[in-house]
Protein backbone atom coordinates (compact mmCIF):
# COMPACT_ATOMS: atom_id res chain seq x y z
CA UNK A 1 0.00 0.00 0.00
CA UNK A 2 1.35 3.31 -0.89
CA UNK A 3 1.77 6.09 1.94
CA UNK A 4 -0.19 9.02 0.89
CA UNK A 5 1.06 12.74 0.19
CA UNK A 6 -0.05 14.41 2.91
CA UNK A 7 1.63 11.80 5.17
CA UNK A 8 4.98 11.91 3.64
CA UNK A 9 4.63 15.68 3.83
CA UNK A 10 4.05 15.47 7.43
CA UNK A 11 6.98 12.86 7.83
CA UNK A 12 8.91 14.90 5.44
CA UNK A 13 8.35 18.16 7.68
CA UNK A 14 9.25 16.80 10.27
CA UNK A 15 12.73 15.32 9.05
CA UNK A 16 12.03 11.62 7.79
CA UNK A 17 14.46 12.30 4.60
CA UNK A 18 13.26 8.78 3.52
CA UNK A 19 9.32 10.31 3.32
CA UNK A 20 11.51 13.59 1.51
CA UNK A 21 12.99 11.43 -1.04
CA UNK A 22 10.02 9.56 -1.83
CA UNK A 23 7.80 12.63 -2.25
CA UNK A 24 10.46 13.71 -5.02
CA UNK A 25 10.95 10.46 -6.41
CA UNK A 26 6.81 10.60 -6.50
CA UNK A 27 6.35 14.31 -7.89
CA UNK A 28 9.83 14.75 -9.97
CA UNK A 29 8.01 14.00 -13.70
CA UNK A 30 5.41 16.26 -12.47
CA UNK A 31 8.03 19.25 -11.65
CA UNK A 32 10.05 18.44 -14.95
CA UNK A 33 7.05 18.28 -17.23
CA UNK A 34 5.94 22.13 -15.91
CA UNK A 35 9.48 23.42 -16.17
CA UNK A 36 9.22 22.11 -20.02
CA UNK A 37 6.01 23.41 -20.84
CA UNK A 38 6.78 26.45 -19.48
CA UNK A 39 10.67 26.90 -19.77
CA UNK A 40 10.29 25.11 -23.93
CA UNK A 41 13.17 23.68 -23.17
CA UNK A 42 14.45 19.93 -22.69
CA UNK A 43 17.97 21.35 -20.68
CA UNK A 44 16.42 24.05 -18.90
CA UNK A 45 13.59 22.06 -17.34
CA UNK A 46 15.71 19.56 -15.97
CA UNK A 47 18.20 22.22 -14.14
CA UNK A 48 14.92 23.67 -12.56
CA UNK A 49 13.73 20.61 -11.78
CA UNK A 50 16.95 19.55 -10.04
CA UNK A 51 17.47 22.71 -8.79
CA UNK A 52 13.73 22.93 -7.14
CA UNK A 53 14.10 19.31 -5.40
CA UNK A 54 17.26 20.69 -3.73
CA UNK A 55 15.17 23.30 -2.50
CA UNK A 56 12.35 21.58 -1.44
CA UNK A 57 13.84 20.64 1.56
CA UNK A 58 13.18 24.03 3.08
CA UNK A 59 10.11 25.06 0.72
CA UNK A 60 8.30 21.87 2.42
CA UNK A 61 8.38 23.43 6.30
CA UNK A 62 5.58 26.19 4.31
CA UNK A 63 3.60 23.57 2.91
CA UNK A 64 0.34 24.75 5.39
CA UNK A 65 -1.90 21.94 3.96
CA UNK A 66 -4.51 24.31 2.98
CA UNK A 67 -5.40 22.33 -0.18
CA UNK A 68 -4.05 19.53 -2.02
CA UNK A 69 -0.16 18.73 -1.85
CA UNK A 70 0.29 18.78 -5.90
CA UNK A 71 -1.64 21.93 -6.32
CA UNK A 72 0.94 23.85 -3.66
CA UNK A 73 3.84 22.02 -5.79
CA UNK A 74 2.17 23.50 -9.17
CA UNK A 75 2.58 26.92 -7.70
CA UNK A 76 6.09 25.94 -6.60
CA UNK A 77 6.77 24.61 -9.73
CA UNK A 78 5.76 27.85 -11.62
CA UNK A 79 7.27 30.13 -9.73
CA UNK A 80 10.47 28.31 -9.95
CA UNK A 81 10.49 28.62 -14.01
CA UNK A 82 8.57 32.17 -13.68
CA UNK A 83 12.02 33.00 -11.73
CA UNK A 84 13.83 31.39 -14.60
CA UNK A 85 12.08 33.06 -17.48
CA UNK A 86 13.10 36.66 -15.35
CA UNK A 87 17.04 35.90 -15.11
CA UNK A 88 16.89 34.62 -19.02
CA UNK A 89 15.43 37.88 -19.82
CA UNK A 90 17.78 39.29 -17.57
CA UNK A 91 20.55 37.50 -19.09
CA UNK A 92 19.78 38.28 -22.67
CA UNK A 93 19.47 42.00 -21.40
CA UNK A 94 23.19 42.35 -20.03
CA UNK A 95 24.31 40.11 -23.13
CA UNK A 96 23.44 42.10 -25.99
CA UNK A 97 26.35 43.96 -26.09
CA UNK A 98 28.66 41.15 -25.33
CA UNK A 99 29.10 39.94 -29.40
CA UNK A 100 30.40 36.62 -29.72
CA UNK A 101 28.81 35.53 -26.47
CA UNK A 102 25.32 36.81 -27.85
CA UNK A 103 25.77 35.72 -31.38
CA UNK A 104 26.93 32.37 -30.43
CA UNK A 105 24.21 32.43 -27.80
CA UNK A 106 21.00 32.87 -30.86
CA UNK A 107 22.80 30.09 -32.64
CA UNK A 108 22.53 27.67 -29.82
CA UNK A 109 18.93 29.03 -29.31
CA UNK A 110 18.01 28.61 -32.88
CA UNK A 111 19.76 24.96 -32.99
CA UNK A 112 17.30 24.33 -30.10
CA UNK A 113 14.44 26.10 -31.55
CA UNK A 114 14.96 23.66 -35.23
CA UNK A 115 14.11 20.74 -32.62
CA UNK A 116 11.12 21.68 -31.43
CA UNK A 117 7.74 20.82 -32.97
CA UNK A 118 5.16 23.10 -34.54
CA UNK A 119 2.94 22.92 -31.19
CA UNK A 120 6.13 23.78 -29.10
CA UNK A 121 6.94 26.43 -31.22
CA UNK A 122 3.54 27.91 -31.02
CA UNK A 123 3.35 27.71 -27.30
CA UNK A 124 6.76 30.06 -26.85
CA UNK A 125 4.62 32.58 -28.83
CA UNK A 126 2.05 32.61 -25.70
CA UNK A 127 2.06 35.42 -23.53
CA UNK A 128 3.48 33.57 -20.01
CA UNK A 129 -0.12 33.68 -18.17
CA UNK A 130 -1.51 31.80 -21.01
CA UNK A 131 1.25 29.51 -21.27
CA UNK A 132 1.22 28.19 -17.92
CA UNK A 133 -2.43 28.09 -17.57
CA UNK A 134 -2.46 25.43 -20.93
CA UNK A 135 0.60 23.68 -19.57
CA UNK A 136 -1.64 23.06 -16.82
CA UNK A 137 -5.04 22.30 -17.93
CA UNK A 138 -3.52 20.21 -21.72
CA UNK A 139 -0.05 19.17 -20.12
CA UNK A 140 -1.34 18.24 -16.72
CA UNK A 141 -4.92 17.40 -17.19
CA UNK A 142 -6.14 19.81 -14.56
CA UNK A 143 -9.59 20.40 -13.97
CA UNK A 144 -9.98 24.42 -14.58
CA UNK A 145 -10.94 24.54 -11.16
CA UNK A 146 -7.75 22.64 -10.15
CA UNK A 147 -5.74 25.33 -12.26
CA UNK A 148 -7.73 27.86 -10.93
CA UNK A 149 -6.70 27.12 -7.62
CA UNK A 150 -3.37 26.42 -8.66
CA UNK A 151 -2.98 29.57 -10.34
CA UNK A 152 -4.48 31.47 -8.19
CA UNK A 153 -7.13 32.58 -10.07
CA UNK A 154 -11.05 32.26 -10.91
CA UNK A 155 -11.98 29.48 -13.28
CA UNK A 156 -13.40 31.70 -15.53
CA UNK A 157 -10.21 33.04 -16.13
CA UNK A 158 -9.09 30.11 -16.68
CA UNK A 159 -11.84 29.70 -19.28
CA UNK A 160 -10.98 32.60 -20.91
CA UNK A 161 -7.08 32.18 -21.14
CA UNK A 162 -7.92 28.57 -22.90
CA UNK A 163 -10.13 30.53 -25.37
CA UNK A 164 -7.42 32.92 -26.02
CA UNK A 165 -4.80 30.24 -26.36
CA UNK A 166 -7.56 28.01 -29.11
CA UNK A 167 -7.41 31.97 -30.83
CA UNK A 168 -3.68 32.57 -30.72
CA UNK A 169 -3.34 29.52 -32.63
CA UNK A 170 -5.63 29.48 -35.01
CA UNK A 171 -4.29 32.57 -36.11
CA UNK A 172 -0.80 31.12 -36.42
CA UNK A 173 -1.58 28.40 -38.39
CA UNK A 174 -3.35 30.79 -40.70
CA UNK A 175 -0.88 32.72 -40.95
CA UNK A 176 1.61 29.48 -41.78
CA UNK A 177 -0.56 28.51 -44.16
CA UNK A 178 -0.88 32.54 -46.27
CA UNK A 179 3.03 32.03 -46.02
CA UNK A 180 3.55 28.77 -47.84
Amino acid sequence: METSDENLVTLAQAGDAAAFSALVSRHYDLIHRIGYRILGSQVEAQDMAQDLCLSLATKIKNFRAESKFTTWLYRVAINAARDRLRKRSTRRKISENWGDYETNSRAADAENRAQLDWLNQAMKTLPDDLRETVALVLGEELTHDATANALNISPGTVSWRMSEVKKHLRALAQSEELIR
